[in-house]
């Protein structure tokens, strides 16, 4: 089914008026040059015109007609031209979820072009226009610009995100060309029964990933069994993984399977895959390459047919390299490679990520069906923009549920977000690494570090303002009166 849809416009109710063969209006000329099979219409004029003009177009097309009735309070308003419209396309995807789409912008004010506009890219619709001169044309417009026009800060959050390629990856949010290309690569893999290698820094989201490769396989309705090798004791990794038979060890009371039997049919997650001892290794390349399993204290392989997902936060071929890591292992592994970047490489979707999980976390707050309405100011985003999470998304998730807790009122200040970073050695070593861009403030960077200095001196020297000034190498204590001011803790 092809669906036009668009807003009736005042040259559309005009044409039919005039029924003029050489000006159709932007509608009739849309469904003239297209195959449509359905339209809807979004009338906020809801008078006669608009029944005559249903009337007319049934007359001279074949394509099933569904106006719709809206009520706005001005046609320029975006927030109800969005609500209504957004609204509108749920309810007709949830009926026509097979659809094709096609958003006309002639039709209408600016506002509700732009809002088509916006909406375009989250429902996978094609977006034209029409004119006299030029008949009907495809539209190609600059999202991320277009954004920003719209005040209504759901919408700008909606367009941020690009419409998943996959609905297996839906969790997976970004928007930055980078991210684009590893799901890619995802997507590549996802349906190959191969053997997936997936590397990043902790707290990347190296299970979520496995997780959707594993949902976009054809083994998506059988186990997906996670296991952190580096929680289990090395003295137990073998009888965890391969299983063991009764008696094998002491309390061992009846045969038992192991991670590789449970997943049997589906995927098996090897997480922390770098911990491995090397004789765990050994007994696991022969798990990839005879597809069997031997358990502890048996003497006959047991077929098992599972995929293979490992991950680690290590560089596996340095740890080869260095004799940690077996290189036969690796390479069996290494099949298909999913490079995970860190979050402080991921651009534009450091501010994304910061929006959904403040949602979560207002989730998670609601008391007693009262739901939290935490919002971020300004300053306190540009805090945390500047950043440079070496904690990666775990960080930032964990970071934001802080400030929504330790902010009094909804809008979380710049002291709530500063309270709520750890910061720890390590992150003082990368205040030279910090992401630019996106927000980022050399001003606010500066004010941060002056401020800490201030607070520490002034706590290092009791109080004592000529001490504190000796200490911060300041000629005189009215100097560092000046910066308290500045600074606002005088």
């Amino acid at each position: 089914m092809n669906t036009l849809i668009c807003w009736i416009g005042n040259a559309d109710l005009s044409a039919a008026e005039a029924n003029n063969a050489h000006n159709l209006g932007p509608i009739a000329q849309a469904l003239k040059d297209g195959t449509y099979t359905h339209a809807v219409f979004l009338d906020n004029y809801r008078n006669d015109r608009v029944v005559t003009y249903r009337q007319w177009l049934t007359s001279q097309f074949p394509t099933q007609i569904d106006i719709r009735p809206v009520e706005l309070t001005g046609p320029t308003n975006h927030k109800e031209i969005y609500e209504s419209a957004r609204n509108i396309l749920s309810e007709l995807v949830a009926r026509y979820p097979e659809s094709a789409l096609t958003f006309h912008l002639s039709p209408g004010t600016p506002a509700m072009a732009l809002v088509w506009m916006l909406l375009a890219p989250t429902y996978g619709a094609r977006v034209i226009e029409s004119s006299r001169e030029k008949g009907v044309q495809q539209v190609q417009f600059p999202f991320e610009i277009a954004a920003y026009f719209l005040p209504d800060r759901d919408l700008s959050r909606l367009t941020q995100a690009r419409a998943p390629a996959h609905p297996a990856f839906k969790d997976v949010l970004h928007k930055s060309p980078v991210m684009q290309l590893v799901v890619q690569h995802a997507l590549n893999v996802a349906p190959r029964d191969v053997t997936i290698l997936i590397e990043g820094e902790s707290g990347t989201g190296k299970e979520l990933f496995a997780r959707a490769i594993h949902a976009g396989s054809l083994r998506s309705k059988e186990a997906f069994i996670a296991v952190n090798c580096g929680a289990i004791p090395a003295e137990l990794i073998e009888s965890q993984l391969f299983g063991y038979k009764k008696g094998a060890f002491t309390n061992a009371m009846k045969d038992t399977i192991g991670y590789f039997q449970a997943a049997e049919g589906g995927t098996l997650f090897l997480d922390e895959l770098g911990e491995l001892p090397p004789a765990a290794q050994v007994k696991l390349l022969r798990a990839l390459e005879e597809r069997a399993v031997v358990p502890v204290g048996g003497t006959k392989e047991e077929k098992v047919n599972v995929r293979i997902i490992a991950a680690t936060n290590k560089n596996l071929m340095h740890e080869v390299a260095a004799g940690r890591f077996r290189s036969d292992v690796f390479y069996r592994l290494a099949v298909g490679i999913v490079r995970l970047p860190a979050l402080r490489e991921r651009g534009e979707d450091l501010e994304l990520l910061l929006e959904h999980s403040l949602e979560q976390a207002n989730e998670e707050l609601a008391i007693n069906g009262k739901p939290s309405q935490k919002q971020f100011s300004d300053a306190a985003k540009n805090i945390l923009l500047s950043h440079s999470w070496p904690g990666n998304v775990r960080e930032l998730k964990n970071t934001v549920m802080r400030a929504a807790l330790w902010s009094p009122a909804d809008l979380i200040d710049a002291e709530s977000a500063r309270q709520a970073l750890l910061v720890t050695p390590e992150n003082t070593v990368t205040i030279l690494d910090r992401p630019i861009g996106n927000g980022f403030s050399l001003k606010g960077l500066l004010d941060m570090v002056e401020s800490h200095y201030l607070k520490r001196a002034m706590q290092e020297a009791g109080g004592v303002k000529t001490k504190a000034a000796d200490l911060l190498g300041f000629g005189s204590y009215q100097t560092l009166n000046n910066w308290l001011g500045r600074h606002g803790l005088k």
